[in-house]
């Protein structure tokens, strides 16, 4: 896959092949190499090629009206979902949250898993080498690492208070759903860059809460209190292994 260097704007021969015409426009957010032309959305395509090709059938396949949305992808004339490293996708308007939404994000993410429940694990989940899919691994005890000497005693605390739980409700979940929600008034939540795990759905929901305690100055209520549910605590424990890790 051709990587995109930072800085760099989709050239004119990647916007004819996807059919689009116009000046790219900087976004702001994410990594900031995302521009909008017209009413598209160009960013790098940071994944492997079955990754992202992946990514764009389950978004072609999902149907609209399930209590969230998603950016339907382009694709170039010749079928391709990516052009000299870049990819397409339909620009979705919105905010993103999470700072008074904390309860929104939590529900988009119901709705959208509860939608892609029947989804197949994909095969590029094992090959995956980035810190994030390291840490989930450790973070669920298939992998170890050492962290730096300034994060170890928390890391060895937390891997203290780890007890097994069982997966037997593993499936297909978004990682990252903390500012990757957006808000529009009268518009279901948006769910973007999908950071794909195969978890449970209450692991991508104790990210969420773990990312509002470690980033947010989220308090103790309701809401950390995962609605009662059992593993809840584990689940949360693993959240923070996963982002100490990462």
């Amino acid at each position: 896959m051709i990587k995109v260097p930072d800085g760099v704007v989709p050239s004119r021969r990647v916007l004819d092949a996807f059919g689009v015409g116009g000046d790219p426009v900087p976004l702001p957010g994410g990594q900031g190499r995302s521009v909008r032309v017209g009413g598209f959305v160009f960013k790098p395509a940071e994944e492997s090629a079955d990754e992202v090709e992946w990514g764009v059938r389950l978004r072609e396949a999902l149907a609209p009206g399930h209590g969230f949305r998603v950016a339907r992808p382009l694709r170039a004339a010749d079928g391709r979902c990516v052009v000299d490293g870049w990819t397409a996708d339909a620009f979705l308007a919105g905010e993103t949250g999470p700072r008074g939404r904390w309860a929104d994000v939590i529900g988009a993410g119901r709705a959208f898993h509860a939608a892609v429940r029947g989804a197949p694990r994909p095969a590029f989940l094992d090959r995956r080498a980035h810190p994030w899919a390291v840490a989930d691994r450790v973070a669920w005890g298939e992998q170890e690492v050492t962290v730096a000497e300034g994060l170890a005693d928390p890391f060895a605390a937390l891997l203290e208070l780890r007890r097994p739980v069982r997966q037997d409700d593993a499936q297909l979940v978004h990682g990252d759903l903390t500012g990757n929600v957006l808000f529009a008034p009268g518009e279901a939540p948006a769910v973007i860059d999908l950071s794909p795990y195969w978890r449970p759905p209450l692991f991508a929901e104790a990210v969420v809460i773990a990312d509002g305690l470690l980033w947010f100055g989220l308090g103790a209520g309701p809401l950390t209190a995962g609605d009662g549910r059992p593993d809840w605590r584990q689940m949360l424990f693993r959240a923070l292994i996963f982002r100490l890790v990462a």
